[in-house]
């Protein structure tokens, strides 16, 4: 079996069966909570949760984060996802499309237009490949397969190095970024991979073209823990459990990002497990917020599964909102009811 390949099993398997998010690191939406000001002074029917990304509408301020394809069981799940995203109106990545590059028989892994036809849309390769022979023609290509509205270039250093055989030169990546922005037709976006976006990362990135940044803080899914499981070499496993903690949370990262930044667009993603902490991502300076690996499983059973989930998420978010008297996105973005936990004492 292809290495690649074997390699996406065997992370969906372990996300599957073990525990895989940060043993102790927390996203930091804990950190803070909504005052309740009890007069909302709103008709809860009233609330709108709609925006855009990509130029397309949203109903709901959620993207679901690319996770996997080049497989058959990241086919199934990808299919599920980009069923309910059409259906409740969210926007979707896919995984790495690399692998498809490589071998065109595994294109129909990542390929969801025919059932989602109206969503936001996100190709994904990681920047590292483009020191690694991948260039503007395949960012094209990527985007073609699978008729995306837009270029999510990940950035995974800590993973790629821990996986022992993975691409770790990262030399002179800002540039060759910079260079699939100017002549890329469709928006880039950086994303992070569970280790978080740093504001200096984004001071970096400011004068590139990138159009928005996926924070992927720490808090959620731990590749280092993945990659712990992977391995059967004890020495290895001491050095990924050595990393388990390593990372921006994503709540620190989405205020830093945006107070040096204020006009980018982002997306609040890592460790967000209800629709209160993306109220929360989204009150910090998120534009949206992403969800990934609570959606695996009831991926990997039905769509209807996973549009259970996602419409708790979605209810949650609106109940928030009401309770705070935030009418609209807008309004949750300005509202000075978040506030540090550590003023209302201990609970």
């Amino acid at each position: 079996m292809n290495t690649v390949i074997e390699r996406k099993n065997e992370h969906l398997r372990i996300c599957l069966e073990k525990k895989v998010e940060h043993p102790h690191l927390k996203a930091g939406f804990e950190e803070y909570q909504f005052v309740n000001p009890a007069l909302p002074e709103i008709n809860l029917r009233d609330i709108d949760l709609s925006t855009t990304f990509l130029k397309k509408p949203l109903r709901a301020p959620i993207i679901i984060s690319g996770m996997t394809g080049g497989t058959s069981e990241g086919r199934t799940i990808n299919r599920n996802l980009a069923q309910a995203a059409q259906d409740l109106g969210l926007a979707m990545g896919v995984g790495s499309q690399r692998v498809a590059l490589e071998n065109d028989s595994l294109r129909e892994s990542f390929q969801v237009r025919d059932i989602a036809p109206d969503i936001p849309l996100l190709a994904n390769l990681g920047a590292v490949q483009l020191n690694y022979g991948l260039g503007i023609s395949h960012c094209q290509e990527a985007i073609k397969m699978i008729g995306a509205d837009g270029l999510a270039l990940h950035l995974n250093p800590l993973h790629e190095a821990l996986q022992f055989d993975g691409n770790t030169n990262f030399k002179h990546l800002r540039e060759k970024i910079k260079r699939v922005c100017e002549k890329l037709e469709a928006p880039v976006i950086i994303k992070g991979v569970g280790t978080g976006i740093s504001s200096f990362t984004a001071e970096v990135l400011k004068d590139t073209g990138i159009q928005g940044i996926d924070i992927g803080g720490a808090g959620g899914t731990c590749w280092p823990l993945i990659e712990y499981y992977r391995t059967k070499d004890p020495i290895k496993k001491n050095i990924c459990k050595s990393f388990q903690d390593w990372g921006i949370p994503t709540a620190k990262a989405i205020q830093e990002i945006r107070k040096n930044w204020p006009s980018i667009f982002l997306i609040g993603s890592g460790g967000i497990r209800s629709g209160i902490d993306g109220a929360k991502s989204l009150a910090l300076g998120a534009d949206l917020f992403g969800m990934a690996l609570p959606l695996i499983k009831p991926a990997t059973q039905s769509a209807l599964a996973v549009k259970d989930y996602l419409y708790q998420i979605i209810e949650e978010l609106r109940l928030t909102m009401f309770v705070i008297g935030a009418e609209t996105l807008n309004s949750l973005k300005k509202t000075h009811l978040l506030q540090p936990a550590n003023l209302f004492g201990s609970h």
